[in-house]
Order: structure tokens, then C-alpha cells, then sequence
């Protein structure tokens, strides 16, 4: 059961990324700029995590660190995932680029986009690749529509600051 241990990590971890990039990219202080310089930043600390840290586990382990050595088909697989995983990252600041103002309100209407979407294109992908249709019962079918469900009400219904109240005429009328 030591996977679902690492799932929830997962699930905090991605959970709270949406809003940490959003304060990175406004945080930059530069509207044309600042999203992108942030995803540089992303790309920073997905290098020190997703580069040097493997080769200081595989190090202690006593793991070939040699990674070229390692079969074609694996490493460009791998490769693949994670150029998938960089341009998803692109695609969250992108997309808060492009939401209206104020954008914070709409940081959690794109994250359930993608994180009620991206389990659905999982279940999809994956079931279609093991060929394992045929064995598809009513409740993974249920699942699929409810994280669809989900995901709509949650943009459909996500909170919305107070529309700011109308100026206020001075006492006397126009002047």
C-alpha cells in the first residue's frame, strides 16, 4: 500500500502547484515577460529534482548512473513523458495568461480543467493501449463521467471575487 502513500504526495504536491505558479508568474512583476520567466524557473527546479537528484540516489544506490547507457526505447519514452509534462506546465501558464482578470479568480477553474481532464484521458489512453476494453465494467465508465461532472461544476461554480460596488455619485448630482 506504500503507492497510494506516493500518489497522495502526488495529489498535495500538484494539488498546489496551480496556485504557486500563478504567485510566480505575477510575482515576477512583469505582465509580458513574467510567465515565461517563471516557467524558466519551473524548469530550474524540475532539473534539480528530475536531474540531480536520480543521479545522487542512483549513486548511493549503486545504480548505473551511465543514463545513455540505458536501451533507446526506454529513455525515449521517458524522454517523451517529460517534454509531455514540460509542455502541460507551459500549457497552465499559458492558459492563465489568457483567462480574464482578476486572474486568481480563474486559477482554480483552469487546474480543474486539466486535473478533472487529465485523469479521463488517462483511463482512455491507457485502457485503449492494454487493450483492455473488453474488461471494462459500468463503474470505471461511472468514474469517467463523474470526473468529467466534477470538473464542469467545479469551473462552473467556482467562486468569484464580489463585483466592486458602482461609483458613487456626489451628494448635489453630477457636476
Amino acid at each position: 500500500m506504500h503507492y497510494i502513500y506516493f500518489a497522495l504526495l502526488t495529489v498535495a504536491c500538484w494539488g498546489i502547484y496551480g496556485v504557486f505558479m500563478h504567485l510566480g508568474s505575477v510575482g515576477m512583476k512583469d505582465p509580458e515577460n513574467g510567465r515565461i520567466m517563471a516557467f524558466l524557473w519551473v524548469g530550474l527546479a524540475y532539473f534539480l529534482t528530475a536531474v540531480v537528484a536520480p543521479i545522487i540516489i542512483l549513486k548511493f544506490k549503486g545504480g548505473n548512473v551511465a543514463f545513455w547507457t540505458y536501451p533507446t526505447k526506454g529513455w525515449q519514452w521517458s524522454l517523451f513523458a517529460g517534454t509531455l509534462g514540460a509542455i502541460g506546465a507551459l500549457g497552465v501558464l499559458l492558459a492563465f495568461g489568457a483567462a480574464p482578470k482578476p486572474t486568481v479568480a480563474y486559477v482554480p477553474v483552469i487546474m480543474s480543467i486539466i486535473f478533472a481532464g487529465a485523469p479521463i484521458v488517462n483511463a482512455i489512453v491507457s485502457t485503449s493501449k492494454g487493450k483492455l476494453w473488453p474488461e471494462v465494467k459500468l463503474p470505471f465508465i461511472a468514474g469517467i463521467c463523474l470526473a468529467a461532472l466534477g470538473g464542469y461544476l467545479v469551473t462552473k461554480h467556482a467562486p468569484k471575487p464580489p463585483k466592486s460596488p458602482p461609483a458613487q455619485v456626489p451628494e448635489g448630482g453630477e457636476s
